[in-house]
């Protein structure tokens, strides 16, 4: 299902990424970018982010020619942005780096040890900085209040498919919603009184309604990290009871693949554009046509870069 690693490397020098990466064994069979002319047919289609609508990346292209720059909060020496304050660096002006818009809040639960500059995270936060919240574990929220409302991206033998999400929701909330202060349900009753058939049905009503109601899905979590080292938090009591959502299977382009895993472990900004794809199509009932495009507005062209220098060098 979806990979659980969320790192990206911001440095620019291609020998040092392409070192690095031989250095860990680390093999990708992406074919080169390049002109479409340049391309086979099967290459073009085995690249989704070819297809992506995206807003301009010239920004992004001046800030490489003009090398790393300072972060406008830390004064940290940075490429593109600030890893560690989520705002983009200097040369790289607020103004020109697109904005998505969220239908749910998303909760990122980052792992102690994963690396701050490898984490692709941080794209969610830069790009959609109203809707997402980036903590470091064991910090975390408690869940148990809102688990009517809450899901957790994550693959397991009780998790199920996007789809389904408001059925599960609905299920759980209507176990709950006699405990509810709603106004069709307040307050015990020390005698059971009787009920017209036209109470009832009102009644039974109110208390679907409500139970409709409290049903939607308004965050979802995921767990940026390495599969190996997700137990830790997986495990953890605030995460128990929580739906858990596992994704479509698909390929991933990212270039840091973990070691002896398939290429369908997603990075985590990977995992959350595709599951807003499947949202909108599945629970909102609605055509997509690149509204979460942007989403992997830094990847993508991270991607470019990084294959291009392989290219460069004969390494792909």
């Amino acid at each position: 299902m979806n990979r659980l690693r969320y790192q990206l490397t911001m440095s620019l020098n291609s020998s040092t990424i392409l070192n690095e990466e031989n250095s860990q064994g680390q093999k990708r069979n992406i074919a080169c970018l390049g002109s479409p002319d340049q391309q086979t047919p099967s290459s073009f289609q085995d690249n989704p982010l070819q297809k992506l609508q995206l807003a301009s990346q010239e920004v992004l292209e001046k800030a490489k020619k003009s090398g790393r720059s300072k972060c406008p909060q830390c004064s940290s020496s940075r490429m593109f942005y600030c890893y560690t304050c989520f705002v983009p660096v200097e040369t790289v002006p607020t103004t020109e780096i697109p904005t998505v818009k969220l239908p749910l809040k998303i909760d990122i639960i980052k792992h102690p040890n994963e690396t701050d500059g490898k984490s692709t995270a941080v794209h969610a936060k830069l790009l959609a900085p109203d809707d997402v919240t980036i903590y470091k574990y064991p910090c975390i929220p408690e869940y148990k209040e809102k688990r009517h409302e809450v899901a957790l991206i994550f693959p397991g033998p009780n998790s199920v498919s996007v789809k389904d999400i408001t059925f599960h929701l609905q299920n759980n909330s209507r176990k709950g919603v006699h405990d509810t202060d709603s106004d069709c349900s307040k307050g015990p009753f020390l005698k059971k009184a009787r009920i017209e058939p036209k109470e009832e049905k009102d009644l039974n009503e109110c208390l679907s309604s409500n139970a409709n109601e409290s049903a939607k899905l308004k965050k979802i979590i995921f767990i940026d990290s390495t599969w190996n080292q997700t137990n830790k938090i997986i495990t953890d009591e605030r995460l128990q009871g929580l739906l858990q959502i596992e994704l479509k299977t698909r390929k991933t382009c990212f270039w840091r693949h973990q070691k002896g895993k398939p290429d369908t472990y997603l990075s985590t900004i990977e995992a959350i554009y595709y599951f807003f794809v499947d949202y909108h199509q599945e629970i909102l009932k609605e055509n997509y046509k690149g509204q979460y495009d942007n989403l992997l507005f830094f990847f993508s062209f991270m991607y470019t870069l990084i294959k291009n220098a392989k290219c460069a060098t004969g390494k792909e």
